[in-house]
């Protein structure tokens, strides 16, 4: 089955990327003359170009056909906790543990509800991602690597035409963690369970076990439950 299909059935929250809404924001970033905006300026400027000028050959693993259907599937589900104590449990629990990355209280219990509902959806463990998170982008929703891939999941934008979902907005929180989510669940099926080498395949790494252990790590120390 075709991951392209996957995507484009997913119900993802998404919004519009496009240069027409982005000068106006690169503009007022810039009007602020902290370093932190104007590198944020011109890391979503560098967006725009950035899946031009990839070599093919860097998104083969990423072209998956059948990883573009699985996407294409994900469906929203109402509800990822067994019942209210549970949810309170484990969110009280996280957030304690996520406040040295997300200051706002508020905030925090929104992206683990959010991670929660999108890493169940797939059998993944919401823990597992949040190591992930933590490896990839430290929380950070507006992260752009030198590579080009965006926010909390780094996840790369030729995706998007891949899926034929040019609209969708990776730097919405959902949205990346729906790609993000499916892409990793859809490698560790690929990989019979093998969460190393499902690990090294999302980072592009396949065959290396730097990055792997970088997420293992931040899992044992950072997330795991007792």
């Amino acid at each position: 089955m075709k991951l392209s299909n996957c995507l484009k059935n997913a119900q993802i929250v998404s919004g519009t990327l496009s240069a027409d809404s982005l000068l106006p924001a690169i503009s007022s970033l810039l009007k602020t003359a902290t370093p932190k905006a104007l590198l944020r300026a011109l890391g979503f400027a560098a967006v725009l170009v950035m899946p031009l000028l990839m070599p093919i050959a860097s998104q083969a693993e990423w072209h998956d056909p059948v990883l573009q259907e699985v996407l294409s599937r994900s469906l929203d589900q109402p509800s990822s906790f067994d019942d209210h104590f549970e949810a309170e449990v484990w969110l009280v629990d996280m957030s304690a543990r996520l406040a040295r990355f997300i200051k706002d209280p508020d905030l925090r219990l929104k992206v683990l509800r959010m991670i929660h509902f999108e890493a169940s959806k797939v059998d993944l463990q919401p823990e597992l991602v949040l190591a992930l998170i933590q490896t990839e982008s430290a929380f950070d929703q507006y992260a752009v690597s030198s590579a080009g891939a965006l926010g909390l999941m780094q996840i790369m934008p030729f995706w998007k035409d891949v899926i034929g979902r040019d609209k969708d907005n990776l730097i919405t929180i959902q949205t990346n963690l729906r790609y993000g989510c499916t892409i990793l669940s859809y490698y560790l099926e690929k990989e019979k369970g093998n969460l190393t080498r499902a690990l090294a395949r999302y980072n592009g790494s396949l065959g290396k076990t730097w990055y792997p252990e970088r997420v293992l790590t931040n899992w044992e120390r950072h997330w795991v439950v007792n």
